[in-house]
């Protein structure tokens, strides 16, 4: 009787530990599929062209961005992969005169009117939320008038520095989810 007591038990804490070890591996398997959904959006400088770029992380390899002289990569802040309810697709145009590229919204502009302003090869970059809600920051679009340059920046950014480069034409574009290092692990919308 004390054998089939002992083995009882022995199989209910097996059977708790293994319950346990599956909940918890569902568990972070979510987690990391919820933290999966958001990438970083980084701007980079080429200071041959005096020009910004900004691009998702994994939109090309850094080794290749490097190669081709871009430098100073700040992190601006995270979106989203995929889209989603309040989301709006980001793409990339490049304008091949002016060597300039552009991140607009979906919405900023027709794909006929980036066409007429010389810029082709869209591509979809990241997807961005259109309201704001808790943990974002809106994301705007700053112009130099002399080389056609197109900078995008996050509402905290330092705005100063840029203004006195000749930046203007200030415009909101969508909101993002700001940069701090805890921001992934929040997946508040």
């Amino acid at each position: 009787m004390d054998a089939i007591l002992k083995t009882r038990l022995i199989m209910k804490r097996t059977f708790v530990l293994i319950s346990t070890v599956l909940a918890m591996v569902l568990l972070a398997n979510k987690t990391f599929a919820q933290n999966e959904e958001l990438v970083r959006v980084y701007r980079w400088y080429n200071p041959d062209d005096k020009n910004y770029i900004t691009l998702a992380e994994g939109e090309y390899q850094e080794g290749q961005i490097l190669n081709w002289g871009w430098k100073d990569k700040t992190l601006l802040f995270f979106a989203y992969r995929t889209p989603g309810p309040d989301r709006i697709a980001v793409n990339n145009w490049f304008n091949p005169t002016t060597k300039d590229y552009v991140t607009v919204a979906e919405d900023e502009f027709s794909d006929d009117q980036l066409i007429k302003m010389g810029y082709r090869d869209k591509r979809t970059q990241f997807y961005a939320l259109t309201h704001r809600g808790p943990n974002t920051i809106a994301i705007y679009r700053w112009k130099i008038e002399r080389n056609e340059d197109w900078l995008n920046m996050p509402e905290e950014g330092n705005t100063d520095l840029f203004f006195k480069k000749g930046y203007r034409h200030k415009t909101f574009q969508f909101y993002g989810i700001p940069r701090n290092v805890d921001a992934p692990i929040y997946n508040q919308l």
